[in-house]
């Protein structure tokens, strides 16, 4: 038996009845693809909004030291960064070689 024999005969109406619901399928496919992109499009629009309404503060923040800090002081090479009262006081007979010793 041949291919066309086996074949069943699908009259035209049924055919015609297929294919309108097969487009009405798509066109609510079309239609829910646009609706979820434009619920999309308003929940980042929202969260925008949203997140815009605080402000954001940023300080700026300077050392203010008494004397002036020679940087050649603090870092000498060897990694050793001095804060606050471990930074090594003048006359105490720790110069720039003596740092970190």
């Amino acid at each position: 038996m041949s291919e066309k024999e086996t074949a069943a005969m699908i009259p035209y109406y049924v055919h015609e009845g297929e294919m309108n619901r097969m487009e009405r399928l798509n066109k609510r496919w079309f239609i829910s693809f646009l609706v979820v992109l434009a619920i999309l499009f308003v929940t980042n629009a929202g969260w925008i909004i949203y997140e815009n309404q605080f402000e954001t503060v940023t300080y700026d923040q300077q050392a203010h030291y008494d004397t002036p800090v020679d940087t050649s002081i603090l870092n000498n090479g060897t990694g050793s960064v001095y804060y606050g009262s471990d930074y090594p006081a003048e006359g105490d007979g720790a110069g720039e070689e003596g740092i970190g010793q």
